[in-house]
């Protein structure tokens, strides 16, 4: 991944009990109609003519989440903002697990994941992603009052601490980077499993984005959030840029996507509009030159 210019750091997020133009669908975490595994991706003409496109959310608040029947989330709000413009005028959602969201993707389950996926070269190699829609620097999930007084991934590590990170995130390999050991590591597979595990002491700290431990801790009593950070990874940082992913071959889709994608993040005030209902604002916004080519080089 390439070095980016170090973002402003973030305040914590502000809950809202509802969100303004969320989506509701009834019967969301049963499921929708698929198409055959392997399929073509369906191309911007299909898609206006049919009035939809499904999307696929791994339930990790403020990201893509369900919440009385309704879609909410960075992802889902940016995306059918997005794709009303290009002529779509619904997202029909399907529930992944997380680990299970690109493969869903290459068998035809679903056109497009709407769950703040971070952009890695490993992840491109399977599926295409758009630009950049957000930044997220790093932090830890404690108990309140940091009994091991953690900081980052360095005093982890020297302190011997056991950190939890999520099933098939990126978060492992910056842990992995900074040295601490895979025995110090427990996988989880939920953001609320990593709140759960840090506050009966399975572990000490749960590493994740800064957006989502902000959001965890302020639904989970007796948690907080450490100072956010940015990792390395063979002396390269990390800022956890994210953004959809389509289907290899859906090309046209993916570049209609970005050129509307552009126009939004390149607005701050109607970026902020739409977003900051989730903890995400004017720092979150993707410099100009941050470039998905980029991030997913090897």
């Amino acid at each position: 991944m390439s070095v980016i210019p170090h973002p402003t750091r973030r305040g914590f997020l502000t809950r809202t009990a509802a969100v303004g133009g969320a989506l509701a669908v009834p019967g969301l975490l049963a499921g929708c109609t698929r198409t055959d595994a392997g399929g073509a991706a369906a191309g911007l003409d299909r898609l206006r003519e049919q009035g939809h496109i499904r999307v696929a959310y791994a339930n990790e608040a403020p990201y893509g989440y369900e919440e009385d029947g309704q879609l909410k989330g960075e992802a889902p709000t940016l995306h059918r903002e997005i794709f009303r413009a290009l002529g779509v005028a619904e997202l029909r959602p399907t529930f992944s697990e997380w680990d299970g969201l690109i493969p869903g993707l290459q068998a035809g389950k679903y056109d497009v994941i709407s769950a703040g996926m971070a952009i890695t070269p490993e992840r491109c190699a399977k599926a295409l992603f758009s630009d950049p829609e957000f930044i997220s620097p790093t932090a830890l999930l404690v108990q309140r009052g940091n009994p091991k007084q953690l900081t980052d991934l360095a005093s982890a590590k020297e302190s011997g601490a056991a950190i939890g990170v999520m099933s098939g995130a990126v978060e492992k390999t910056y842990a992995t980077g900074a040295g601490i050991p895979d025995g110090s590591l427990k996988t989880l597979q939920k953001p609320q499993d990593g709140a759960d595990a840090v506050k009966a002491g399975r572990i000490d700290a749960f590493l994740l984005t800064g957006i989502s431990l902000n959001w965890l801790a302020r639904n989970n009593s007796g948690l907080e959030v450490t100072e956010s950070f940015v990792p390395e990874v063979d002396g390269v940082k990390q800022y956890s840029p994210g953004g959809a992913v389509f289907r290899q071959g859906a090309e046209e889709v993916r570049d209609a996507f970005n050129r509307e994608l552009r126009k939004i993040v390149s607005d701050r005030g109607r970026y902020v509009e739409l977003l900051g209902a989730y903890g995400f604002g004017e720092d979150t916004i993707p410099p100009a030159d941050l470039k998905t080519a980029d991030l997913c080089r090897a």
